[in-house]
Parts: structure tokens; sequence; C-alpha cells
């Protein structure tokens, strides 16, 4: 074994290079600016930041790769979902440190910044497509598209992540290899129908037996189990669920939404833990995306108002309308409206039970 080389704490961190990369435009110009340090350091945190989000996903991607998924691996997977949406709530609360300077504050300096401007983020637009955002599902800014204000070696960068397969892509194709809930005569989603529609039914007398409602009343209560029942029924037709997906309205397969919805309706059996949190973390992270998307609307619009931004785009209006546009897994978030109370849950067979494994074999074409 060689000598080992001591190591010093600023040499191994490359401080010189990190201390000395805030560069504030103010003081170029002759002008300095005292909170044009702040921007500089908290934009250049986020992008550290961002830089380990990558770092987990490229993880979790290529454990999903794997033609069979261990516990230990999904357990493995859970935690670094976990660690990313502790990064994410740590960037949220960062938006509270720039609020501490105030709009004429920014103004100072704002000025200078132009044209840069956060949506020319290569790196978030590289988390975007690594975990699932399409090109078509993307809102336009200017009328541009996303990557057209990046320099050419920044879109490349973005267009490999675009061109790769996602975790959304990985998670789709992990969650339609779920054992097929069929065991022998037992078919659990006949019988989770039938509850289903006992349920509603038991709903819908009590609307039409209640004294206290008119008729107008117990009429539009109706109507709303009309939608009820449609939003059931959609996920047993295959056509109807195709027709949903081309409409955008939907994106994971019909197959992968009934196995995740199977979780979450057992998640309380010891083999569907690991799969219930790693859902419901992808949840928390499409959550905490948007959380700091609008973070960041509000603080637009505390800084500059209704001027444009320093990107060209309409500063708050437009990072608004990226909160609904830009989910990847909301089709997850949704499964909510499947679920039924727990005592309405079918009762598993032993068999089905024993069957319920998460080793399953897989080849990527």
């Amino acid at each position: 074994m060689k000598n080992k080389k001591d190591q010093y704490y600023a040499d191994y961190l490359g401080l010189n290079k990190i201390l000395d990369a805030q560069k504030p435009r103010s003081e170029e110009v002759g002008s300095p600016v005292h909170d044009e340090l702040l921007f500089i350091i908290t934009h250049q945190a986020y992008e550290l930041w961002f830089k380990q989000i990558i770092h987990e996903v490229d993880s979790i991607i290529n454990i999903f790769k794997e033609s069979y998924i261990e516990e230990q691996n999904l357990s493995l997977i859970v935690n670094r979902l976990n660690r990313i949406s502790m990064i994410q709530e740590l960037l949220i609360n960062q938006i509270k440190i720039l609020e501490s300077m105030t709009p004429m504050d920014f103004l100072e300096f704002r000025n200078l910044l132009n044209p840069a401007s956060g949506f020319q983020s290569a790196q978030f637009r590289v988390i975007e497509n690594k975990l699932g955002l399409l090109r078509e599902d993307r809102l336009k800014f200017s009328k541009e598209e996303y990557d057209s204000f990046l320099k050419k070696e920044d879109k490349q960068d973005v267009r490999k992540a675009e061109g790769q397969k996602s975790l959304f892509y990985y998670l789709e194709k992990w969650l339609e290899r779920t054992p097929f809930l069929e065991s022998g005569s037992f078919n659990f989603w006949k019988e989770y129908r039938k509850n289903v529609n006992k349920m509603l039914e038991e709903d819908i007398a009590l609307i039409k037996n209640n004294k206290n409602l008119s008729d107008d009343e117990k009429n539009k209560n109706l109507s709303h189990y009309d939608k009820i029942l449609y939003n059931y029924d959609i996920i047993f037709n295959e056509e109807e669920y195709q027709k949903l997906i081309k409409k955008g309205v939907k994106k994971i397969s019909r197959k992968a939404c009934l196995s995740s919805l199977f979780i979450m309706l057992y998640r309380e059996q010891p083999i569907l833990d690991l799969p219930y949190r790693l859902i419901t973390k992808l949840v928390d992270i499409d959550n905490l995306m948007n959380k700091w998307r609008y973070g960041h609307a509000n603080l637009a619009q505390r800084m500059i108002g209704s001027k444009i931004g320093t990107g060209g785009s309409a500063g708050h209006s437009y990072l608004s309308k990226t909160l609904e546009k830009h989910k990847i897994f909301d089709d997850l978030t949704n499964l909510s409206t499947y679920l039924i109370p727990r005592s309405s849950l079918p009762e598993l067979p032993d068999e089905l039970k024993h069957k319920l494994g998460y080793y399953f074999n897989y080849e990527e074409k």
C-alpha cells in the first residue's frame, strides 16, 4: 500500500475554488451592492445541491435497471429518495434567506444580471428530465422551448438527459412487473369493484333518504356520484384509459396504476411497506418540486411585481402556471381517488399473500 498523503481540510473540499467563485457584477462596474453576494451564494448553493440530487437520481435509476430488485436495494432506493426530499426542503427554506433582501436592494443590481436567469439552470432541467418531465408536457416561456436559452454545451447535457429513460419510465416498468392479482378462483379486482359498488350504493341511499336535503340538493349530490363512479370504472376499462393517456390526463400505464393502487390499499402488509414508502416518497418529491416553484413564484412577485424577468419571461405569471403543468408523478398522487375504507377491502387468500414478492425477472428492450 502506497504512503497515504495527509489531507488538509481546505484542499480536500477545494475551498480555494469555491470561496473564490463569487464575482459580484456590481463590484466589477465599480458600484458594489451589498446584497449581490447573498444572491450569488444562494444560487450557487442551489446548484451544488442540484448536483447531489442528480447523483442520487442516477443511482436510483441504475438500481431500477437491474433484472430484479432485492429488498435491500428497495430500501436503498427509499432512503435515497428520502435524501432528495430532505435536500428539497432545505432548498425551499433557502428562499427565506433571499427574502431578507428587499425589492429595492435587488433593483440595485438587477439590471446587471441581464439576460442571465434561473431558467438557464441546466442542472435543474436535467433533474426534471431524469425524473420524467417530457418536452411536450412543458410550458413554454416567451413562446420558446425550455432549452432555447441555454448555451450549446448546456443544451447538449440537457438533451442527453431528455433522451435517456427516466425514473418515471423505470418506476412504471417495475410496477407493471408486480405479480398479477389473481389466485385460483380469487380475482382481487372483481372483489374490489363489488365492494366499491356496495360502498357507493350505501352513500347514495343515505343521500336519497336524507330529509334535511331538498330535491335540488339531492340531485346535485347524486350527479357528483356519477363522476365518482366514472373515476372508479375508468381504471378497469383499457380502451377508455388509453384515451386519457393520449389526452395527457393520465401518464402511467393502466397496469402500473392498478399495481400501485393495490400497494396503497394493502400497505400494511409487511411485504408492501417499502413499495408503499417508495410511492409516497415520489409523491413528496413532486409536491416539493412544486413547493419550490411556488416559493420562487412568490419571490419573483415580491421582488419585481409584474415586471418581465431577467430571462425575458413574465416572472411570477410563468412560474405559477408551471405548478400544475410540470407535475410528474400526479397519477400516484391521484391514487387517493380510488382508496376505500379498510373495512371494505377484500380479504386476501393466504395463497395470494405468499405470491406477493418483489423479485421480478426483467430484460431491457
